[in-house]
């Protein structure tokens, strides 16, 4: 049976350019089960991220990455 694919949809706030889009993109992907990931910039506003995934990925997981890449998690939506 194929695995259904999961969306999950982020709003992060700071950032600002190409580099940041690279660096969330580097550390979401980086998370078991990611097999995509799309940036929305708004640079000086709230951007949007979206991943899919073949797993429903953890917050905390999410989290830390958008942290690691040196950002703000505003909140977390899910279209399963």
């Amino acid at each position: 049976m194929a695995s259904i694919d999961r969306t999950t949809e982020m709003y992060v706030d700071g950032l600002t350019c190409g580099h940041c889009v690279a660096s969330v993109t580097e550390e979401l992907s980086d998370i078991p089960g990611v097999k995509n990931v799309e940036v929305i910039l708004n640079p000086g506003a709230t951007s949007r991220v979206t991943t899919v995934s073949d797993v429903v990925l953890d917050d905390e997981a999410l989290r830390d990455a958008i942290a690691e890449a040196g950002f703000e998690l505003k909140e977390i939506k899910r279209d399963f």
